[in-house]
């Protein structure tokens, strides 16, 4: 089995960044959400740009952002992929591409296998699918709240796109949790913290070599159902 792409996202910081891209990340996240603990700034966004170069893809996470605030966000990191991790329709999402010309990732919230019926409406303009827990009710924002969901609601799951896990997972889960699922990669923020929007160095380099070790340990139980190959 191919080692998952590892996802670390919320990162903030040069010395957290150097650790994620050292360990071997092959994506590393940047909020552009207010109410997150792990929202950057723009200016914070061209400093950490030019620190990742080409070492990694750079994703910038938005929560139902205008054109205008994505125009700043783009001009400012020069993201390889946007995610999108609000309420955004399937419309706005084609809109998003087209005028920005970049791949998309679209956050889909999973609690019940009912939850997947969603994916449908996105699959025909998105290049990956991100499958994070739903929020509770009372929630102030949509992720990083450090919650999984059931994984076995993925298990065997064919998409036209790569899909990504995320939710809840840590340096001591993502094993089983890749065993499971068998995703194209998996996310994780909250999970490599040592309090909210606090990057732990220790903790990311473990994410990543455990998330890379996995892959032999996953290709022993193979799905029902194999998932859409990597693009």
């Amino acid at each position: 089995m191919t080692p998952p792409l590892v996802k670390i996202c919320g990162l903030s910081t040069p010395d957290t960044l150097d650790a994620a891209l050292g360990a071997g990340a092959d994506m590393v996240g940047f909020v552009f959400f207010e109410p997150s603990p792990r929202h950057i700034g723009l200016a914070t966004a061209r400093e950490l740009s030019r620190s990742t170069g080409d070492r990694a893809a750079r994703v910038a996470l938005t929560v139902d952002a205008d054109d205008a605030y994505l125009a700043a966000i783009v001009e400012a990191l020069r993201p390889q992929v946007l995610q999108l991790h609000g309420r955004e329709s399937a419309a706005r999402v084609r809109d998003i591409k087209a005028r920005f010309g970049l791949p998309v990732m679209k956050a889909i919230a999973i609690e019940t296998a009912d939850d997947l019926a969603h994916v449908a409406a996105y699959v025909a303009d998105v290049d990956y699918i991100l499958f994070d827990a739903r929020a509770p009710k009372d929630a102030t924002r949509p992720g990083g709240l450090g919650r999984p969901f059931d994984w076995t609601i993925l298990r065997g799951l064919t998409l036209p796109v790569p899909f990504l896990l995320s939710g809840g997972l840590d340096p001591d889960n993502v094993a089983r949790a890749i065993a499971v699922t068998r995703p194209y990669g998996v996310d994780v923020s909250s999970g490599v913290e040592r309090a909210p929007g606090v990057k732990d160095i220790a903790r990311i380099r473990a994410f990543v070599a455990a998330a890379h070790a996995a892959s032999d340990d996953a290709a022993l139980t193979p799905p029902s159902t194999p998932i859409a190959s990597r693009a």
